[in-house]
């Protein structure tokens, strides 16, 4: 039995910098993962099967098209029954079909003792499937594929915040009124989360004011996060609805969570932290 997490992963900004021929967008992304996900296990079977179980399975049926399904075929064999505890909202921002499928080729290249499927074949899968694979800090350019490792992050702790809204990605890029904008400038090291917090401030999500106008309830659960103690950058993650506040501290961020989750009980919020 083999198992692996598929951590949450965080567009801590994301920069829309042009839109291909083919109707790819390029993105300039400072890209980290919260220790917060979902968890794939994989065993030997004569054929290959998934189950979703854990507490938002509800919302995610199988299908022959499932990501985890789609990824174990890249892998080029068949026998394993794969278990999808999936703990992540679906279509939320934060990679979760993404991190699921690269965490299933991790775990079938362990179990199967085969090499993980060559970039091209991986960035198939979905454009967030080579970061996730990665599970590091990272700058993510072009479509997807052209990932610069980074330094480690200081200490920061993250605040999760879904309103079990769904945002479509491509309606998303659709509603996107301007494709290319500047890019990212130069990371630097930082050397705290109020630093990390500062740097950021001046950078974007290009897709926040879009994914607001299909969900409004974003800028809701982004002033919630705002104004809670110790928050020091409130942001959407991805093309959304997930949001995210940044912390300097556990406590902060556990009281955080307590005071949303007093008001907004319907809502799935997460404390967590960067995986530096």
């Amino acid at each position: 039995m083999i198992t692996e997490t598929a951590f949450a992963k965080i567009n801590l900004c994301l920069h829309v910098t042009g839109q291909r021929p083919d109707g790819y967008h390029l993105l300039d992304s400072l890209v980290a993962f919260a220790d917060a996900g979902d968890v794939i296990t994989c065993t030997a079977a004569d054929r290959l099967a998934l189950t979703i179980s854990g507490p938002q399975a509800a919302l995610l049926p199988v299908t022959d098209d499932n990501l985890v399904l789609r990824a174990a075929r890249a892998m080029g064999r068949m026998g394993a029954a794969i278990t999808l505890e999936k703990h992540l909202p679906v279509a939320s921002g934060i990679g979760g079909g993404s991190a699921d499928a690269a965490a299933t080729l991790r775990a079938l290249s362990r179990l199967w003792n085969l090499p993980l499927p060559d970039p091209a074949t991986v960035l198939a899968l979905g454009a967030d499937v080579p970061v996730c694979l990665s599970g590091q800090t990272l700058r993510m350019q072009g479509v997807g594929e052209v990932l610069t490792p980074l330094p480690p992050l200081p200490e920061t702790h993250i605040l999760l915040v879904n309103p079990r809204v769904g945002v479509p990605t491509p309606a998303v890029f659709r509603a996107l009124a301007y494709k290319t904008n500047p890019p990212l400038p130069e990371p630097p090291r930082f050397a705290d989360a109020t630093a990390l917090a500062a740097w950021l401030t001046d950078q974007r999500n290009d897709l926040e004011p879009p994914a607001i106008t299909l969900a409004p309830v974003i800028a809701t659960v982004k002033t919630a996060i705002a104004v809670q103690s110790g928050c020091l950058l409130a942001r959407m993650s991805g093309s959304g609805a997930t949001c995210f506040g940044l912390f300097a501290t556990a406590a902060e961020t556990r009281a955080a969570a307590n005071s949303l989750n007093a008001a907004h009980p319907d809502w799935w919020i997460t404390p967590s932290r960067l995986i530096s």
